[in-house]
């Protein structure tokens, strides 16, 4: 099942990207889209804390009491990593967007030629996520972990522990190799970074990077070697910029 959120102050807007929404859940079957509308930012992020959050939001940007692009940061700051498309009359929030980790930015009013191709590499992205996984041995026995849902691994003792977005920690039993060779899956893929001898960090959740420690959006700061610190700033902006299959992209 695909979880979609649309959420607009405006009624005739929420009714003309609704629609579009619907027919595009007809055209693609197999995706058993469930979409919720919203007519306000708290509303939506009172059902997102209820619920768990969706895979996918569609967001107006001008909105009163919660913006979308600060609708977008709470979402995150709760630890929801779901795609995140903007929809706005307005070009001048493209780069406000990026506070928010957008996947796309529409301007309205958005029609089928422009939607459909973001929501197509939509899926696609979800898909990859839901698919990338790393094995870890534990004392209760073999534990699947969703990469998009580690926030970073640390090496404590002889053990590594997975740090995840909903709070668990998962500690593997006593590893036989260095921790780099135990966090290569991990650092295979683009959005995790080698902080130093014992850390590794997911670039998605980082909202800052200090000379001395990446902040994540989660509040937890990450230790960072100070001979790193440059190389972690550009490879944090080069995933924001050059993320595959258009996340991040406007």
């Amino acid at each position: 099942m695909l979880k979609v959120a649309l959420c607009d102050d405006e009624a005739t807007q929420r009714a003309s990207a609704g629609k579009l929404l619907q027919e595009y859940a007809t055209l693609h079957p197999q995706l058993a889209v469930k979409l919720s509308v919203f007519s306000s930012g708290r509303e939506l992020l009172d059902a997102a804390e209820e619920n768990g959050g969706f895979d996918l939001y569609l967001l107006d940007v001008v909105m009163p009491d919660l913006t979308g692009i600060e609708l977008g940061v709470k979402l995150r700051k709760l630890g929801l990593n779901g795609l995140i498309i903007y929809l706005t009359i307005s070009p001048e929030f493209a780069v406000d967007s990026y506070e928010a980790r957008a996947f796309y930015y529409l301007m309205k009013p958005a029609d089928q030629a422009q939607l459909y191709p973001v929501l197509d590499r939509a899926v696609k992205t979800l898909e990859k996520r839901k698919a990338a996984c790393v094995k870890v041995k534990t004392r209760d026995g073999l534990r699947l972990l969703r990469m998009d849902s580690i926030l970073y691994v640390e090496l404590v003792g002889r053990a590594v522990r997975y740090h995840l977005s909903g709070g668990e920690q998962v500690e593997s039993v006593t590893v036989r190799c260095p921790f780099q060779e135990e966090a290569s899956s991990l650092l295979a893929d683009s959005r995790f970074f080698l902080c130093g001898a014992s850390f590794v960090v997911n670039l998605f959740y980082v909202t800052a990077v200090e000379k001395s420690f990446l902040l994540l959006d989660s509040g937890d700061r990450v230790p960072l070697a100070r001979s790193l610190a440059a190389q972690a700033r550009q490879q944090w902006s080069r995933y924001w910029l050059n993320a595959p299959e258009g996340e991040a992209g406007l």
